[in-house]
């Protein structure tokens, strides 16, 4: 146990640490708006639209729950081809470009009703271009972040309300173009699920977390070559970890699609998007990490999505919301990770992960940064491997377990067997066999054991992952209570840093949160600590 002296230590260290650098760190935060926050995290920057995948992910599920030939075409063209983030207009303009135009140039246009929509560049375009991308403008706020949603929409879902009008004048600088396009097909998306995955050759190579990946699978869009196999019912072409997706029917295929694209495709470009944020990184340099902590909150805002609210008590449908799922069959939810419903107490652990790793950006400390990323990515495999050992459960004990628990099975483990195979090998292929698509038999115990044998590999613990919790009957079930941590020799010193270092941390994000809400109160126009003759002003 850590004494209340040296408690009291760690804060006088980081109230140390704050008197040194909060001079320039509030120079620093006074170019920073006060954002909305992210189920409970502070963005530094507006990722309204990053965070409005998820509502592609919703929509996807919905298609997928239909059960039709039709709407898993339509949940496909979702997938590929977008309908809520990154909206742009696709328009021919006449006469073509006179002069180069860079990517961020402001564009200014119409909707139906004259008003006028502001937009940018999506890319460069050389002169003498006939064709332009014209990305609509964002808001802060996260309901109301952009008014035109068409993409892969089917008709009666698209929103056109503040997409510009089909013909018109549009304005780039000092010039002026008429412009042509059709609303219903040429407002489309930049921004996909399946893009988070072919993109990963020229985004992630490289990257610690997903080289495990692609040692394991073999290739680079593991995640879009899961999800497309599973739409076309065919067998995958891993190294390692294949799938026959034939050997299933719609309720199997549902659960492999719609878990593969948020716990395969999001889950890595989280990872990717802090790998961002740490390379562009400045050491000691306040003044210089704007870029980075805006890609630290775009990781951020994938691993949450926009439907999990501020305060993070909405139903999500990304990572966020599958924790929260999980913690409530492993009795892992609140601050102390005991309770049978709330938040996940991985979802606790990480936002404080989250945000220590943004004022480390901050203030310049990419070493200590990346310790957060790095602890982030091993939490963020416990609700993967709850997910798999749930599903082996059920599908080994419950009676009326059928294909689609079984594919969901099959899902997580594809989503987690990566990183236990640069663990084990071994313990990978006993999880594999017993939870692969069309296992003849699984083995519960078996399962639970592999993952056990190298949570301290892979940096969690029994703890964290919990026991399978019988709701019905107030206890673990049978074979499934949590397994038992061993203590270390150098547990009480490492209690101590961890201790020391939290407390600090603690401090330090309260601090610039306070700073956060002095700006804030600027911003509207009533500092707080106005001089008496403003003060004086105000109040004639």
């Amino acid at each position: 146990m850590v004494s209340f002296k040296s408690q009291a230590l760690a804060m006088l260290i980081a109230q140390s640490v704050i008197a040194q650098e909060s001079s320039s760190l509030r120079a620093s935060l006074s170019r920073r708006l006060s954002f909305k926050s992210i189920a409970g995290y502070q963005p530094g920057s507006q990722v309204t639209d990053h965070a409005a995948i998820d509502m592609d992910q919703a929509e996807i599920e919905l298609q997928l729950n239909d059960g039709t030939e039709d709407s898993f075409e339509t949940a496909r063209s979702i997938y590929e081809d977008g309908a809520f983030s990154k909206s742009f207009a696709q328009v021919k303009i006449t006469p073509p470009l006179a002069e180069l135009v860079k990517k961020g140039t402001v564009i200014k246009a119409q909707d139906a009703n004259g008003k006028e929509v502001l937009g940018k560049a999506i890319d460069t375009f050389p002169a003498d271009s006939s064709e332009i991308r014209f990305q609509y403008q964002t808001s802060d706020d996260q309901d109301n972040y952009v008014n035109c949603q068409v993409g892969a929409l089917p008709a009666d879902k698209q929103n056109t309300a503040g997409c510009i009008v089909a013909e018109g004048n549009i304005e780039i600088g000092s010039d002026t173009y008429g412009y042509t396009y059709t609303v219903e097909t040429d407002n489309n998306n930049a921004r996909t699920i399946k893009g988070f995955s072919t993109s990963a050759e020229d985004k992630m190579k490289g990257y610690v977390d997903f080289e495990k990946f692609y040692t394991y699978y073999g290739v680079y869009d593991y995640a879009d070559q899961w999800v497309t196999a599973a739409f076309d019912g065919v067998r995958t072409q891993f190294t390692n970890g294949n799938a026959n997706f034939g050997l299933y029917d719609v309720p199997g295929k549902r659960e492999v699609i719609k878990k593969g694209t948020a716990y395969m495709n999001v889950w890595m470009y989280v990872l990717r998007e802090f790998e961002d944020a740490l390379d562009d990184c400045k050491i000691g340099c306040i003044e210089c990490n704007d870029d980075p902590v805006h890609a630290w909150d775009e990781g951020v805002a994938f691993y949450t999505g926009s439907l999990e609210g501020s305060d993070g008590s909405g139903e999500g449908k990304l990572i966020y919301g599958l924790a929260d799922k999980r913690c409530k069959d492993y009795s892992t939810c609140g601050t102390k990770g005991e309770e049978p419903a709330g938040t996940a107490k991985v979802n606790y652990d990480l936002m404080q992960q989250f945000a220590l790793g943004q004022q480390n950006l901050v203030l310049g400390n990419c070493d200590e940064a990346r310790v957060n990323k790095e602890r982030a990515a091993e939490l963020m495999a416990v609700p993967l491997v709850q997910g798999t050992i749930r599903y082996a459960h059920k599908v080994e004990r419950i009676p009326t377990s059928a294909e689609k628990e079984a594919a969901e099975g099959a899902v997580f483990a594809a989503s987690v067997l990566p990183i236990v195979h640069s663990c084990s090998a071994d313990d990978a292929e006993i999880i594999y066999k017993n939870m692969k698509v069309g296992a003849s038999d699984t083995d519960f115990l078996a399962v639970k054991k592999a993952f056990e044998r190298q949570y301290g590999c892979m940096g969690i613990t029994c703890k964290d992952v919990g026991g399978l919790w019988d709701k019905a009957n107030g206890k673990f079930y049978d074979d499934a209570s949590p397994c038992k941590d061993k203590s270390t020799s150098s547990s009480s010193s490492s209690t101590l840093s961890i201790a020391l270092g939290t407390i600090a941390g603690v401090v330090t994000v309260s601090a610039i949160g306070f700073f956060l809400y002095l700006r804030k109160r600027e911003v509207q126009g009533s500092p707080m600590f106005a001089p008496a003759k403003e003060v004086n002003a105000v109040s004639t």
